[in-house]
């Protein structure tokens, strides 16, 4: 019996795919990435069971680079035991992996307001699986599930009551797929239950956020209603005062479609740089005595440190601090400035594991000194493994 499930992200502008043989396997047999979508030169390359590359025709979409991809992995896709996507906002809506069906899709779209930068084009991946994969389970994993712990003190903002009620108006929390991946992993290497687990976590890619997990919980978290509160992040703002909308709507004319835009696309490390929004671009030109570079690396790992301390008010203690995602995971130079900034705590790294990444643990801190892991995430493994239990269960 077919034992494969594929793993579908899809962004505004690319597709991650990844094929899973069975529940077991911790590596996926084959990986896929199509990017730069409705753009001139759209391409597709695939890794693992199967290796290829394309450069798809100017403008394709999702629907081609979806198709290009079946046409070659073919042989690897009959049969699928389920599809697992990934979805960022599931509201109020969804506090769990859900098997999508006509009406979970309909209830799905009524939450893009939310996230309309990217529930939308999650949606899109789902009726494009559905109807390519007639008959295959479909199962959306929302990023926001793992936070849906989340108290009242912690989740509401200081806005009329009733925004809340009747607009859903909260923080949310996002990456909550990759925390719950951490976390499970983190006790792993502990040798403890995640129940017992008192976590302060760093998500940090070109999305980034922070969040505070209390018996292996989520209770506080940077991100909010939308992905674009928190941290600074590649090209969003993270936390700003809302005056400065009405500012610049006044001081440039601009739309309040112009000024997010701005917030969202142009903003975070490439808009306080005016160079990138890649981590590895900055630390080398940093290196070369670039201003912006040094400017924005300087504002990305102060603004990480007073998250962490804001988050330490929801824990009683902390058992470790993990750093995970791209710039987590590989940029050894930012985690030694984000805890340098923050002095309360007195950690003590030691240089050779972190230039490292860790030893066999993932430690990066010396004996004595309180504890800081890495920890690679794997929120693809997690979609997978949600769609293996879900489709178990029913």
């Amino acid at each position: 019996m077919n034992q494969s499930v594929l793993v579908i992200n899809c962004g505004s502008s690319s597709i991650k795919f990844a094929l899973y043989a069975n529940p077991d396997q911790p590596t996926p047999l084959l990986t896929a990435l199509a990017e730069r979508l409705n753009e001139q030169e759209p391409s597709i390359r695939i890794q693992g069971a199967v290796d290829y590359q394309h450069t798809l025709a100017a403008e394709a979409g999702h629907k081609a680079a979806l198709l290009a991809f079946i046409e070659h992995c073919s042989a690897y896709l009959q049969n699928l035991k389920g599809i697992g996507h990934r979805v960022v906002h599931g509201g109020e809506l969804f506090h769990a992996s859900t098997i999508i069906d006509d009406e979970q899709q309909q209830r799905l779209a009524t939450l893009s307001p939310l996230a309309p930068l990217h529930n939308p084009i999650n949606l899109l991946g789902i009726e494009l699986c559905r109807e390519l994969f007639s008959g295959v389970p479909q199962i959306a994993v929302f990023d926001t599930a793992f936070h849906q712990t989340l108290s009242e003190s912690a989740y509401l903002y200081g806005v009329p009551y009733d925004w809340y009620e009747q607009d859903a108006v909260r923080r949310y929390g996002f990456h909550g797929t990759s925390y719950r991946y951490v976390v499970e992993e983190t006790a792993r290497r502990l040798k403890k239950p995640a129940e017992d687990c008192n976590l302060l976590i760093a998500h940090l890619g070109n999305g980034c956020s922070a969040a505070a997990v209390l018996c292996g919980r989520s209770v506080d978290s940077s991100m909010g209603l939308t992905p674009l509160e928190g941290l600074v992040m590649g090209s969003r703002c993270g936390d700003i005062d809302p005056g400065l909308i009405e500012h610049m709507s006044r001081s440039r004319d601009l739309t309040l479609e112009q000024i997010m835009r701005e917030l969202n696309r142009n903003s975070g490390l490439k808009g306080l740089s005016g160079l990138s929004n890649d981590m590895r671009t900055l630390l080398a030109a940093e290196a070369e005595g670039h201003e912006g570079a040094r400017r924005a690396i300087q504002v990305f790992c102060f603004r990480v440190a007073r998250q962490f301390s804001a988050l330490a008010t929801s824990l009683p203690s902390i058992d470790a601090v993990i750093f995970t995602g791209g710039i987590g995971e590989h940029a050894a130079p930012v985690r030694q400035r984000i805890l340098a900034a923050w002095r309360f705590m007195n950690f003590r790294l030691d240089s050779d594991l972190n230039n490292r990444h860790g030893d066999d643990l993932g430690r990066i801190s010396q004996p004595g000194s309180p504890l800081v892991l890495v920890v690679p995430t794997s929120e693809e493994r997690m979609i997978a493994l949600d769609t293996y239990t879900l489709i178990a269960a029913n």
